[in-house]
């Protein structure tokens, strides 16, 4: 009987295994090098975290050594009038301007979505307010235009309103940072924009066919199937409202003014910290911001089986 045709084997042999594991190890070494910037970086994030976490338990003014009270920063916050003020500005600013900013950022980019010529410049100057619209320049513009003498009261007095202190009444001084939060719709608009053009033309086409009107196209095609879109978009714009700070601090010379109508959480522990140099107190405010964004991050998690759907 011949003997059954065995393939050579290559040249040079088959690797040894103690070759393998050297050529491993070195594909190991090269992987953790070029992650040591992260590594590095991780010890002033995590070093930092743990130590705030000690001294929200501590009597702590920057000068003395911390005094260890327990659960006496938590409880006075409790009682703090301001600090209750301070989380009714956030929550305020939070649930007005992030559902309008992101409405704006779907509308804005379903219009884009239909084929319009320089789309590109379009959607970079949508996108730009986004990246300005925290900084300190865009603030101060800010609150020029909605000056006594700004843009705003200039345009409202061709109609006879009389001029508004809009930066300066505490009626209206928050309005003016949600409006200047839901003109930064750039980010969440570019999302929603990449979204919309995954959707296969077909269904629209199938669904105008039957006779469906645009608001039924919209509320059974596109809201469906841009739903996860808009959950990212959700988580990302809550986390970052509240930890809005540079807004409030720039807009009334960081006092939170007037009549505290625009002291965001964050102002408020940036003044209990470095200004009255309470900073295990400041450090319990951190903590305590840190379960808030978490519980509602859980929340929207858990409230989107019943309105996100995965399904392609």
């Amino acid at each position: 009987m011949p003997e059954a045709d065995v393939p050579p084997a290559p040249e040079g042999g088959r690797p040894s295994a103690g070759r393998s594991r050297g050529r491993r190890a070195r594909k190991d070494r090269a992987g953790y090098l070029f992650l040591l910037p992260w590594f590095i970086g991780m010890l002033f994030t995590v070093v930092p975290f743990f130590a705030s976490l000690y001294l929200a338990f501590t009597d702590y003014n920057l000068l003395n050594d911390p005094k260890w009270i327990g659960l006496e920063n938590f409880t006075a916050m409790f009682q703090d009038p301001v600090l209750l003020k301070s989380l009714k500005v956030t929550f305020v600013y939070t649930f007005v301007s992030v559902p309008l900013s992101l409405a704006a950022a779907l509308g804005v980019a379903m219009i884009l979505n239909k084929g319009i010529r320089a789309l590109p410049v379009y959607r970079a100057v949508f996108y730009l307010p986004s990246l300005l619209g925290a900084s300190v320049a865009v603030v101060l513009l800010w609150r020029y235009v909605f000056g006594l003498d700004g843009i705003v009261n200039a345009f409202l007095g061709w109609f006879g309103v009389p001029a508004i202190a809009w930066t300066s009444d505490p009626d209206y001084a928050l309005t003016t940072l949600i409006i200047l939060h839901i003109w930064t719709f750039g980010s969440p608009m570019v999302i929603f924009l990449a979204g919309l053009r995954q959707i296969p033309v077909m269904y629209y086409e199938a669904a105008a066919v039957d006779g469906a009107s645009r608001w039924r196209r919209f509320r059974s095609i596109t809201l469906p199937l841009l739903s996860p879109i808009i959950f990212f978009n959700l988580i990302q714009s809550l986390i970052a409202s509240f930890q809005t700070f540079t807004q409030g601090f720039v807009m009334n010379d960081g006092g939170g003014g007037p009549a505290n109508s625009t002291l965001f959480y964050n102002l408020y522990l940036y003044q209990q910290g470095f200004n009255q140099f309470h900073m295990g107190y400041a450090s319990a405010m951190a903590w305590t911001l840190l379960v808030i964004i978490a519980a509602f991050t859980a929340l929207t998690f858990f409230s989107a089986k019943y309105w996100v759907n995965y399904d392609n």
